[in-house]
Parts: structure tokens; sequence; C-alpha cells
């Protein structure tokens, strides 16, 4: 049947349903990916565990390996709020504590024994590691954009721009950390969760002193 506009099939997807299925891929990406390796991970796996076509995966993404970005780069808006929010005399840490290990995408996978199964495949994986990378390179400039509107200067100044490399250098490295010392498939969801919060609580301590 034709509608009125003369239209016919499916009405097109709102942007709020691109992003979810983009999130779902990932989600079964990360999942495969840790399960059976990239290298014999397919789009067509991937796309069945969705339940969309191979064709549909890459008409979202590139390449297999960026099919994890939306997990990467989906909290950098709610850690910019952090930083925005920080006051003096208030510490780092207890600010956005909350916003990274809880609901920020860009350091959370499906759970964080996922995650940190994941970050480990970014040590043998060329490909997720220049994902990784550059989430982290994306990041930084909305940092210091957070971090120049804190402090009531303008965005190009060297002083946010160097503060949110710093502050993007510790996160990196606190997750990286969590991710290489973790046990694999020893901790339970509630120590993996408080492992992750202590390493970035402990990093954000030792580099607010820079940021203040």
């Amino acid at each position: 049947m034709t509608a009125a506009s003369g239209r016919t099939g499916r009405p097109p997807l709102t942007e709020e349903r691109k992003a979810e299925i983009r999130l779902e891929i990932a989600r079964a990406a990360v999942d495969l990916f840790v399960a059976q390796g990239v290298a014999a991970t397919t789009g067509e796996q991937i796309g069945r565990a969705v339940g969309v076509s191979a064709r549909t995966v890459w008409r979202y993404f590139p390449s297999k390996e960026a099919c994890v970005r939306p997990l990467f780069e989906a909290g950098i808006e709610g850690v910019a709020a952090g930083l925005r929010a920080w006051r003096p005399g208030r510490p780092l840490e207890d600010v956005l504590i909350r916003a990274v290990p809880a609901d920020s995408r860009l350091v959370t996978g499906p759970d964080r024994a996922t995650l940190g199964a994941l970050v480990r495949l970014t040590r043998d994986e060329p490909g997720l590691r220049a994902i990784w990378l550059q989430s982290y390179d994306e990041a930084e400039p909305a940092f210091a954009h957070a971090l120049a509107e804190r402090a009531g200067v303008p965005a190009d100044e060297l002083g946010p721009t160097v503060q949110a490399a710093m502050f993007n250098a510790a996160l990196r490295a606190a997750i990286e950390h969590y991710a290489w010392r973790i046990d694999e498939g020893a901790a339970d969801a509630t120590t993996a969760e408080a492992e992750l919060a202590a390493t970035l609580r402990s990093a954000l301590a030792l580099v607010a002193s820079g940021l203040a």
C-alpha cells in the first residue's frame, strides 16, 4: 500500500534508533572479540548476533574493529560535564568517579570484566589499538574546552590544552593499568567494579594537583 505522501516501505530510522543500533553492534562485536578473537570474528557473525545483515554492519562501521567505537566515545560529554562541575577545594576524583566508571561508555564495555578483556586485546590487535587511542585523541579537545569554560578563559589557551592532555593521559593509563593487572576470569562483577573505581580514583588524585 502506498502512503499519502507517495512513499512506500518502512519509515526511515530516527537518529536515536540509529544510535541504538550502533551500540547493539558494538556490544555484540566486543562479546565476539573476547570470546573468539578478532581474526575469527566476521561481519556476518556480528550482524547475526544483533539480528541484522553484515551489509547493515558495514553501513554503520568501516571495519569490524571500528564497531567498538561507540563504547569508547559515548561518555565523552559526561566526563566533560564532570570537569565543568569541578569546584575549587573539591577532590577531582570525587567529582568524576561516578561519571567515569558508572555512566561513561568512553571506558565502559557491557561489564567491567569485558572491559578488561577488551582493553587487553588492544595490546595485540593493532586495529583495536588504533580505535582505542583515537577515541582518547578525539576526547581531549572536549576536555580542554570544559576546563577552559571552568576557568573562564578562551578554549584555545595553552593552559587548558595541557591540563586536558594530563587528565586524558591519566584516564587512559588508569584503565590500561586496571586491564593489564586484573586476573582474567577471576574477579566477579562487584570486585571488578571496585578495582576499576579504586584505580581511577588513584590516578585522578595524582593528576588533580596539576589541574588545580
